[in-house]
């Protein structure tokens, strides 16, 4: 069995963007033959494989790594988010799986990855035509890898999610399948199709909805539930829920530790510091985006700006909500800057080619998603501290719905599971050879086979870096702070 080391996973990853663009000019067929050659070098049976190495790094103190670059007063409520359950462990354990990863055989075919793009880093959004599209979600660990580092991390949570959710072993290997299958048939198709083609390929709502007609009704009401509720998740619903008037002033209601205006966690000479470059940050994060949607940023104020957690891995990383106001005080915009750190792959698949990592932030999502938001651009500010920092904005709300893991049934995941695995394999398809990517994985369910067997390893895995946490704050080693 072929094993990839990480120091050649940095050779042929760094030099990945050149192979990329010279496999687009290959006849289909030397595509296809250069993926079944990565076949043969790399069975499709190898993935099945995960056995924990000797000189695997603690996964604790990986976790405690990245706790040293984060604000020390959110750490705690990091930990306490991920101690809720394996799964929510799972979620923040992006480092922890990547350092799984980088030993194992991949077929040294690249893509952009999302990352981390387990179940719940997938979700609907509105396009800029004002319609639902379902596609990833989060990007803040995007970088050019292997793609099955993705569909790993993908089958593991459903896995795990599984297990959390108490489905027996067929269920979840039913659910893990469905994953790999979607994204095996979905890039089948994808090779078959014009380069424009794929570039303008989407899975919009509507049109989703209409294969959900046949299935059972429980999963066709809470879907449209879902999505409905989604719809009022926009800036207009997070100023009424939090922003209140004061003194005759709009002003973003204090709810610590979640949320805490940006006057109350500063004393004044440095409130008044950080509102300055807050303000510098929009003016110059505005050259990132085109010029007709700056033309629309510039049209709004900004009126107040808070501290937000957000997630569970990014909790301890510096989330800016700022709220600002257009035609008058019933003209809503929340942007959210977000700091944008090394991405967990960077050590293992080596640095990115941007400089600032909310660029490249930026950059992936735009490459990956079918359709962006309107809002997504990027810059880097000066701390009080002192420290330049990256960050990239975006709509803190726009449209966005997503499904709650602990209450979807057996079948509905194995739906949401295909779903997810197609829309990874048209985010991949995008960047990498899908050609390539397509004949490696073949027409049979080998692949699948494989992702089951590796998904279930992975969550015995999972389930006892879960333990070790439990431990570590058990002992006082590292301190958490649960229910918020």
């Amino acid at each position: 069995m072929a094993t990839v080391v990480v120091s050649d996973t940095q050779t042929s990853l760094q030099s990945g963007r050149k192979t990329s663009a010279e496999s687009s000019f290959l006849t289909p067929s030397e595509r296809a033959a250069k993926g079944k050659l990565a076949r043969a070098a790399v069975p499709r049976s190898s993935h099945a494989i995960f056995e924990t190495p000797t000189s695997r790094p603690d996964p604790v103190a990986l976790l405690e790594e990245q706790a040293t670059s984060r604000v020390p007063d959110l750490v705690p409520i990091r930990y306490g988010r991920m101690l809720t359950s394996p799964f929510a462990f799972f979620r923040g354990a992006a480092l922890i799986m990547a350092s799984d990863l980088a030993p194992l055989p991949h077929s040294g075919i690249p893509a952009q990855l999302c990352g981390d793009a387990h179940l719940s880093n997938f979700g609907v959004f509105a396009s800029p035509e004002r319609k639902l599209v379902f596609d990833l979600n989060d990007f803040d660990e995007t970088l050019r890898g292997p793609w099955e580092w993705d569909i790993k991390r993908l089958v593991a949570s459903f896995s795990i999610a599984g297990r959390t959710r108490g489905f027996n072993a067929k269920e979840r290997s039913a659910s893990v399948m469905a994953a790999a299958n979607g994204y095996r048939a979905e890039m089948e198709a994808l090779a078959s199709m014009r380069n424009i083609d794929v570039w303008y390929r989407h899975f919009d709502v509507d049109t989703l909805m209409l294969e959900l007609a046949q299935t059972r009704n429980g999963i066709r009401r809470r879907t449209e539930s879902t999505l409905k509720k989604a719809r009022t998740r926009d800036s207009l619903q997070a100023f009424n829920k939090l922003t209140a008037v004061v003194d005759g002033k709009v002003q973003i209601i204090s709810q610590p530790p979640l949320l805490v205006p940006i006057d109350e966690l500063l004393t004044q000479a440095e409130a008044a510091e950080f509102w300055g470059s807050t303000a510098k940050l929009l003016s110059t994060y505005r050259k990132s985006l085109s010029s007709d949607r700056r033309h629309l940023v510039e049209q709004f104020r900004l009126v107040d700006i808070a501290r937000k957690v957000v997630g569970v891995g990014s909790v301890g990383t510096r989330a800016w909500v700022l709220l600002m106001l257009g035609r008058d005080d019933t003209d809503p915009l929340f942007l959210q800057a977000k700091e944008a750190q090394p991405s967990v792959l960077e050590r293992f698949a080596g640095k990115s080619r941007y400089r600032n990592q909310g660029e490249r932030v930026v950059a992936g999502q735009r490459l990956m998603q079918a359709t962006s938001d309107i809002f997504l651009g990027w810059d880097q500010t000066d701390g009080i501290d002192g420290v330049r920092r990256d960050f990239y904005v975006r709509q803190l709300r726009d449209w966005k719905g997503s499904i709650d893991p602990d209450v979807i049934a057996p079948v509905g995941m194995q739906l949401y599971a295909r779903l997810c695995g197609a829309t990874l394999a048209r985010a991949h398809a995008r960047s990498g050879d899908r050609i390539a990517i397509s004949a490696y994985l073949g027409t049979s369910p080998a692949f699948g086979r494989a992702m089951v067997s590796f998904a279930e390893a992975y969550a015995d895995r999972n389930q006892l870096d879960y333990e070790l946490l439990e431990q570590a704050v058990a002992s006082g080693r590292i301190v958490a702070r649960t229910g918020l």
